[in-house]
This record gives structure tokens, C-alpha cells and sequence, in this order.
């Protein structure tokens, strides 16, 4: 394989190994990078693009092609696994992602706990799995999946507000709940894996120190997660780990948790964090407003101060706005192919 490819740059990254520059990336589901720029200008749209396994790997191309990132990334949205397990999705339109409508359950203790294998087969699973297929056939772009966390996952289909008190105050159904996701999402992305994925990117935004607490964070958010990792793991496959927020209450715990590349968002001075544990790889975190509401040239100056920093991974800090520039993200993806 050419060492400079990008699938290779982003493995050896990944592997802590040396590159010929630094990989320019957006995973995926909740870093979304398929703009209404890029959908109006190749023609392939969401939300047909959500259902339609065809559909959803040309917009894949698409969005590697004309915004510059190194990657496939699947899917665009973070629905997919609430809508398996029985939450009312809203499939949004050209310019706003799927969202979680209706949870299906209102309180931990009554989520029914239905079998994985069948669950694999229902929603958009398959077709997801489909167009990594079709995407894993393109050659040196590594394809993503992308997984809602365990966290995230269970309050999309438990009331968010009833399952973050449950955490503290039924511990016993809550950790039952999130157990059962995991066990769903290692099954997810086994499916993946085995459908074409080269890499698994997990984004937990509701698994912030800021929402759970010091404490809450390790004991659901560190287990669940790394019992997720493990598993994908144990495929072969790396793994990258989204955490949103201000970590500084939780960043203790980062070097705990089994990632191979740990992306947070604009406010984490990742250099610091770097240099607390110098064993992290590190992703980011150029700010996605900031991204949405600059020019081209402003998007260009500031990536090349990010590209000057100890950064493993360059890529947007967080959810891409559907209506960010195609010319913003080609500047930023261009400033860091031109950088050595």
C-alpha cells in the first residue's frame, strides 16, 4: 500500500507511527460533513440519502471529493441506532439532520430488551452497512462508521431527563439499559467491520463531564465505552472516540479509556492535553461555528496555526452546520495537504 495514501497515513497515525504530514478528517454521524453546498452541487440529497444504500455511498463520495477530507464517513446523521431500538425518528430535510422525535421509553425500567440479532436486520442498518460495501471498494479512502455512543444512545431512547436521574437514583436499571446498548452497538459495528468500515468513530455527546459529573463519567461513561472499544478491538479494527465539552473536569480519566484517538471540541487546548499525557493521539479541533461564519482565508490562517500544534489528526471540532461553505472546508482540508 502507498504510505502515502490516505487510508495508510491515517492507519500509521492511528498506529503511532510516522506520516509524511498530517490526515485531515470528518468521521461522520454526528461530524457530518455532507453540506447543503456539496448535496445542491452533485444532486445525490438527503434525507433520501439516509434510506438508499446507493444513495448514501455516491453522497459519500461526494463529500470526500468536493470538500477535500481524506475519509468516507457514515452515516450522516446520529439516529440510526434510536431508531433500531424503537425511538420516532424525524428524517429531517436538505438542510436539517434527523432527529430523535419521540423516546420510546420513560423510564429505564421499562425498556424492553429485544434480541440483537433481529434488531441487526431492521431500520437502516443494512443499508448502511451496504454503502460501506460499495465505499470499501474505492481503494486508498479509509471508510468510517460512525456509532452513537452508549451514553448518547440510551437517553435517545429512555426521556433524556428521567434517564439522566436514573443514573443516580435507579442504578441498577440504568446500568441494565446501558449495558444492553453496548451489547447492541458491539454487534452494530461487528456489521460494519465486516461490511467494509475500516475504522470505527464513536461520538458520546451526551457523556460530557459537564452533563454527568466527575463521577457519573467513570462509572458509565469510561465502562461503557471501553467495553465497546474492547470489543471493536478485538476485530482488528481502531477506533476513534469523540468527547464533547470542556473536559477539564473529567481529563483524568482520558488516558483510562482505550481509544485510539481521542477527539474533542473547540474549547479542549489540546497541546495542553497533550502534553499532560503525551501517550494520547490526538483530533481536532478547528471550530465548527467558525468554519460557518468565516471566510476562506480566515479558515486558512487559523488551520495553519492548528497544523503547527502537536496535533495527531486535524479535523472540525465538533457537528458541522449543513450550511458551512463548500470553499470554507476546501480551505481548511487544502491548508492541511500543503503543510509538510
Amino acid at each position: 500500500m502507498d504510505l502515502s495514501s490516505p487510508k495508510e497515513r491515517l492507519f500509521r497515525t492511528l498506529d503511532k507511527k510516522s506520516t509524511d504530514r498530517k490526515a485531515v478528517i470528518c468521521p461522520g454521524g454526528m461530524m457530518n460533513a455532507a453540506v447543503v453546498d456539496v448535496m445542491t452541487k452533485c444532486g445525490h440529497i438527503l434525507p433520501a440519502a439516509h434510506s438508499d444504500a446507493d444513495l448514501m455511498a455516491e453522497l459519500a463520495r461526494d463529500v470526500s471529493k468536493e470538500t477535500g477530507f481524506e475519509n468516507f464517513g457514515l452515516p450522516f446523521c446520529m439516529t440510526v441506532e434510536a431508531e433500531v431500538l424503537g425511538s420516532e425518528i424525524d428524517m429531517g430535510t436538505l438542510e436539517c439532520e434527523p432527529k430523535i422525535k419521540k423516546e420510546v421509553y420513560p423510564h429505564t425500567a421499562e425498556v424492553e430488551y429485544r434480541d440483537i440479532k433481529k434488531m441487526l436486520r431492521q431500520g437502516r442498518i443494512e443499508t448502511i452497512t451496504n454503502a460501506a460495501y460499495s465505499l470499501s471498494k474505492d481503494g486508498d479512502i479509509p471508510v468510517i462508521g460512525s456509532l452513537t455512543g452508549p451514553i448518547s444512545t440510551s437517553d435517545s431512547i429512555v426521556d433524556p431527563m428521567t434517564f439522566l436521574k436514573e443514573l443516580r437514583k435507579d442504578k441498577e436499571n440504568a446500568h441494565k439499559v446501558v449495558d444492553y446498548v453496548t451489547d447492541f452497538l458491539i454487534e452494530y459495528a461487528k456489521q460494519l467491520i465486516e461490511g467494509g468500515a475500516d475504522i470505527i468513530s464513536i461520538a458520546d455527546p451526551t457523556a460530557t463531564g459537564e452533563i454527568l459529573g466527575p463521577r457519573m463519567f467513570g462509572e458509565y461513561a469510561v465502562l461503557y465505552l471501553n467495553k465497546l472499544i474492547d470489543a471493536i478491538h478485538e476485530t482488528g479494527t481502531r477506533v476513534i472516540l469523540h468527547i464533547c465539552g470542556n473536559m477539564k473536569s473529567v481529563d483524568n480519566y482520558i488516558p483510562k479509556m482505550h481509544m485510539d484517538a481521542i477527539s474533542t471540541d473547540a474549547m479542549v487546548n489540546l497541546v495542553k492535553l497533550k502534553s499532560k499525557y503525551p501517550e494520547l493521539t490526538t483530533m481536532g479541533n478547528l471550530s465548527t461555528f467558525f468554519l460557518q461564519t468565516h471566510d476562506a482565508d480566515s479558515v486558512a490562517t487559523v488551520t495553519e496555526r492548528l497544523v503547527a500544534k502537536d496535533i495527531d489528526i486535524i479535523a472540525p471540532a465538533c457537528g458541522l452546520s449543513t450550511t458551512s461553505p463548500i470553499a470554507n472546508l476546501q480551505a481548511f482540508t487544502s491548508t492541511v495537504k500543503e503543510s509538510r
